[in-house]
């Protein structure tokens, strides 16, 4: 049966930015929530201390709960060699992140999408990186998981394998039994697609979820698709909205993954709105995964 994580979707600047939160403080508010895990993120400030890898390990055990999956956001279609070396090792200490901290999953991205790159250049370059990580996360009983993103909210430009058919290219290119999908449903109406279709298209290898609804403040996903180059973060008419409130059709995407024997955990990203709202996105899923998954109950 899947198991819930949640993901601190609102508070990344306070704790990857301006340290107003301490990773305690959001171990605290997580672990009052009917979760199994915590996702973690690489980029806390306070991870920059290794020695705090095992005390929050520690600190989120303590509190019956587990660190099941790592996101992190290597960027792999730099056209610099040296770059892309620089990703690797980052990506390899990531993955090492991931064994301290008790993980089992941690993501991978294929890169931006810088506007001289052609896609059967970007796909070679992010396949090569990937692979020369997959050893490592072998080695230490780790899954690398490649999502299909939509933009980290540091990034200058969007994700390289944001559209279907390149993602597709991309998962397609490396065979080996621990490289899987994390799907986020919601990342693909952001490339102006539908989420079933990619997720028929790869359900056989999505490990790992993550549960989002989304919305747009004002205007159309064309507005959205047509502003997202060329600036920092996120396009400001986006919006993360409560889980089941939203454009995505769960019970179908709950269907297809219980057809294809899915178990693996669904982080939760929400709680832009305060964790009343993201204790309700909690509690949608739960139920949905009681409804699929009833022989587990």
């Amino acid at each position: 049966m899947p198991k819930l994580a949640v993901f601190p979707k609102a508070f990344m600047h306070q704790l990857c930015k301006d340290g107003t939160m301490k990773v305690s403080e959001w171990i605290d508010l997580a672990s009052k929530l009917q979760v199994d895990g915590i996702e973690w993120y690489a980029g806390f400030l306070e991870m920059e201390d290794e020695a705090n890898w095992p005390i929050f390990r520690k600190e989120v055990e303590s509190h019956g709960k587990v660190i099941p999956m790592l996101c992190c956001s290597p960027d792999f279609t730099h056209p610099d060699e040296s770059f892309r070396n620089n990703e690797i090792e980052k990506q390899l200490k990531w993955i090492q992140m991931t064994d301290i901290l008790g993980g089992k999953y941690c993501r991978v991205l294929s890169g931006q999408r810088r506007p001289e790159l052609t896609i059967d250049e970007g796909v070679q370059l992010a396949a090569d990186c990937i692979k020369a990580c997959l050893p490592l996360a072998e080695e230490l009983g780790i899954t690398l998981i490649l999502e299909n993103h939509y933009k980290d909210d540091f990034w200058e430009y969007p994700e390289f394998a944001q559209q279907m058919d390149v993602f597709c290219k991309l998962v397609n290119s490396i065979d080996y039994p621990n490289f899987g999908v994390n799907y986020d449903p919601s990342n693909t109406f952001l490339a102006g697609e539908e989420p079933l279709e990619l997720l028929y298209k790869v359900s056989d290898r999505v490990v790992t979820m993550h549960a989002s609804d989304r919305y747009l403040l004002s205007g159309t996903i064309e507005d959205l698709k047509n502003e997202e180059g060329g600036s920092v973060g996120y396009a400001k008419r986006l919006r993360h909205g409560e889980i089941g409130k939203g454009l995505n059709d769960y019970d179908a995407i709950f269907t297809e993954l219980k057809r294809v024997g899915f178990d693996g955990w669904i982080s939760i990203e929400d709680g832009v709105d305060g964790m009343d709202q993201l204790e309700r996105s909690v509690t949608y899923l739960r139920k949905k995964i009681k409804q699929y998954w009833p022989e587990f109950i």
